[in-house]
């Protein structure tokens, strides 16, 4: 078989992977029915400190976690769990009519307050005419879709009124969650309503694409729970039945979007964040700093004289924008000596906020958790020599979508 080369651009900058055999296939898990495919989402990166849902009627009741549901593994019923989660999540299905040509697709959901919101991936309802939500029992219910981010892969839908034996699922910490720890994945793979796979985090801090934008969302959650699609928007919870993540994409080398045991959902603390603005406000707007970058290579440190392999590298800069009117540079391109290509001599940042880079994800993640208007201090590296840089961070335009992350 041929191989392939993709050109993926994440969040933490420009990625480039090699599949041997089969392209590599990265999947929002949203399930197409009667032939009719789901649009994708992508990524994008956040503003402001993430903070808890806000106390209003919008806001999801807190509820307290079951005591079974405490402690490891050893002393959790698993039976008792789904018990508990299952009357808080929802399968969505979704009606389209284009000029005509009748489509249909499905994903999950969950119910994050008594007055009938309820959470789901931007790419599960971003193009229904119709959208009805079908609870664990089997109501049925018509919803209205209430906001939407495609930045962030999140949606708000809303129902008139919840079944008597419906209950909200409490937000988690993501920022608590560490690799190793058990979390169970429920939602709707295949139209199977109510399914309950069990895993472990396999890792936190990951950056993915949100599927709808170029810019990417940090902090995502990566499980070796199944994930299939139809699972998209349902929660990915932890032993104490709180959720700490919405499920959104899959990825597999197979070119066959099915669990490869490499599932990513999208961090608690972002929904948290998100959510009740769009309850408030049907949208959400992001800082944007107007680069795009890399992590620094091996190869880029030495051209570069860096005394050490690490920092975030920028690629380009958006004309005027933020990054562009405080005077940060972007690089050009190089070839070296093995005859691979990369860009060279653009600012290196090494410091925001006074804390140290490591890498291009850690921008990336820092713009995702300011505001606009925010001042970002920076101080980067340029022709060897060590610059202090100010950057008020702008809105991101709709104009930059295309070329620009974060």
């Amino acid at each position: 078989m041929k191989s392939s080369r993709g050109l993926i651009i994440l969040a933490g900058g420009i990625l480039t992977i090699l599949a041997l055999g089969a392209a590599l296939l990265l999947a929002l898990v949203a399930a197409p029915m009667l032939g009719f495919e789901l649009a994708g989402g992508r990524v994008n990166a956040m503003a402001e400190p993430l903070v808890a849902l806000r106390n209003n009627d919008s806001a999801p009741a807190e509820q307290p976690a079951a005591p079974a549901l405490q402690g490891g593994l050893e002393s959790v019923s698993l039976e008792d769990l789904y018990e508990e989660l299952s009357p808080g999540v929802v399968s969505i299905q979704i009606r389209t009519n284009r000029q005509g040509l009748i489509g249909a697709g499905q994903g999950s959901g969950f119910i994050i307050s008594e007055d009938g919101y309820i959470v789901t991936n931007h790419h599960v309802v971003a193009n229904a005419d119709i959208v009805t939500v079908i609870a664990h029992d089997g109501t049925q219910m018509r919803a209205e879709v209430v906001g939407m981010d495609p930045d962030s892969d999140l949606a708000v839908v809303k129902v008139e009124e919840l079944p008597e034996n419906t209950h909200p699922i409490p937000l988690g910490d993501s920022d608590a969650v560490r690799p190793g720890q058990w979390v169970v994945a429920i939602g709707n793979p295949f139209g199977l309503a109510s399914s309950m796979t069990l895993g472990i985090v396999s890792a936190t801090g990951r950056t993915i694409p949100s599927g709808a934008t170029p810019y990417s969302i940090p902090q995502a959650i990566q499980t070796d729970a199944a994930i299939n699609p139809g699972n998209s928007g349902g929660p990915l919870v932890n032993l104490r039945g709180e959720v700490i993540g919405v499920n959104a994409q899959i990825r597999t080398d197979s070119g066959i979007a099915a669990n490869a045991g490499v599932g990513f959902a999208i961090p608690s603390n972002i929904v948290s964040r998100v959510v009740p603005v769009l309850i408030e406000e049907g949208s959400f707007e992001w800082a944007w700093l107007g680069v795009s970058g890399q992590d620094v290579t091996l190869s880029m440190a030495e051209a570069l004289g860096l005394e050490v392999q690490r920092g975030a590298y920028i690629v380009s800069v958006v004309e005027g924008g933020p990054a562009a009117r405080a005077g940060l540079r972007g690089g050009e391109a190089l070839t070296f000596d093995s005859g691979f290509q990369e860009a060279v001599h653009g600012d290196v940042i090494i410091e925001a906020n006074g804390e140290p880079i490591e890498s291009f994800d850690e921008i990336v993640t820092i713009v995702a958790n300011s505001s606009p208007g925010d001042t970002l201090d920076l101080v980067v590296l340029r022709d060897g020599e060590r610059l202090e840089i100010s950057v008020e961070l702008g809105s991101r335009p709709a104009s930059a979508r295309a070329v620009t992350n974060p």
